[in-house]
């Protein structure tokens, strides 16, 4: 039974809560939930740990590890904005949300999904210059330079996700209620309405464009001419070298567009049953914020190092040899 809508004028419905479907006739579907819950566990683990990292070396502040910083900052803020009320309302069974919590859930994992993926935008320019113009990389990527760029990129994406979601306040819901997702996704709670959705419609053409469509478009771009430039390298060493750089980058970007680019062909091309949908929207908020930081740690030798440093520096060991040191 969906809430009854508050009726603010004689054409304009606000409702006072929205409904979850959740996933339809999946039998033991709270295994999923309790997965969620361990990989939002260990995304705030991983992504923790990677931001302590970052935070406490001092050999790791440079720009590059700026932008990871930024990356894993996303992915735990990300995670934090959409999981947690997840597992609230279907193993706690809390299906109804307020309408005004319902825009603010949404405006928060849009705004950190968006800047995870001009994050990686970024990521892409810090190789692209590293391996086309290496004698130029520290005089062009600079701290001041990278610290423009992110917030550029949050100033730009977070007024776009406040149009986006703010638009929704416009409609009037004066029909059905219930949002066929697990969280305030704003496909679904957008065809709610049943007023003119047209400016609505211009400005989820202009976010799918901004957030997935033109970041896929110049990272594949970077990354031709970064093989254009490797092809005029002679020795084959060096460019199996400059690759490795690339590859956690590219790990990342596949892990992140994937899942977008598989719903969004299907939907397409054919029928997509509203479970798959809701599974890859789920891989696609979840997954990268989880996979990051590990693909970080275990394939870049500067953060492991770091790591095994910052361990060797703090073992109780060390410590009280440290303080016999001082009382002598």
């Amino acid at each position: 039974m969906t809430p009854a809508p508050n009726i603010s004028n004689v054409t304009f419905f606000r409702p006072a809560k929205f409904y979850f479907s959740g996933f339809y006739n999946v039998l033991h579907v709270e295994y999923f939930y309790i997965f969620l819950c361990f990989v939002y566990i260990m995304t705030v683990v991983g992504n923790v740990l990677l931001l302590s990292v970052i935070f406490l070396v001092k050999t790791l502040h440079t720009p590059k590890y700026m932008i990871v910083f930024n990356l894993a900052l996303t992915d735990l803020c990300g995670s934090t904005a959409l999981i947690p009320k997840v597992l609230d309302t279907f193993l706690f069974d809390n299906r109804y949300i307020v309408y005004e919590a319902c825009l603010c859930q949404m405006f928060f994992v849009l705004s950190f999904l968006s800047v995870q993926s001009w994050t990686l935008v970024t990521m892409a320019y810090d190789r692209f210059i590293a391996i086309c113009f290496p004698l130029r990389y520290h005089s062009i990527v600079t701290k001041p330079a990278v610290a423009a760029i992110l917030l550029f990129s949050w100033v730009v994406l977070l007024s776009l996700i406040s149009c986006l979601v703010g638009l929704l306040d416009r409609l009037s819901f004066c029909g059905s209620l219930v949002i066929q997702s697990f969280y305030c996704d704003h496909g679904p709670t957008y065809q709610l309405a049943c007023n003119n959705r047209f400016l609505n419609y211009v400005f989820i053409c202009i976010f799918v464009v901004t957030v997935f469509l033109f970041p896929l478009i110049l990272i594949v771009a970077t990354y031709v001419c970064i093989a254009i430039a490797l092809s005029r390298i002679a020795s084959g060493e060096e460019r199996v070298k400059a690759l490795k750089t690339c590859t956690s980058h590219l790990i990342l970007v596949t892990i992140f567009f994937l899942p977008f680019l598989g719903t969004n062909i299907a939907i397409l091309t054919s029928y997509l049953h509203p479970n798959a949908r809701m599974i890859n929207s789920a891989l696609t908020h979840t997954m990268p914020a989880l996979l990051n930081p590990i693909i970080y740690s275990l394939k870049t030798e500067e953060v492991l190092d770091s790591i095994k440093k910052l361990y060797k520096n703090n073992r109780p060991s060390n410590i009280t040899l440290s303080k016999k040191v001082t009382c002598i």
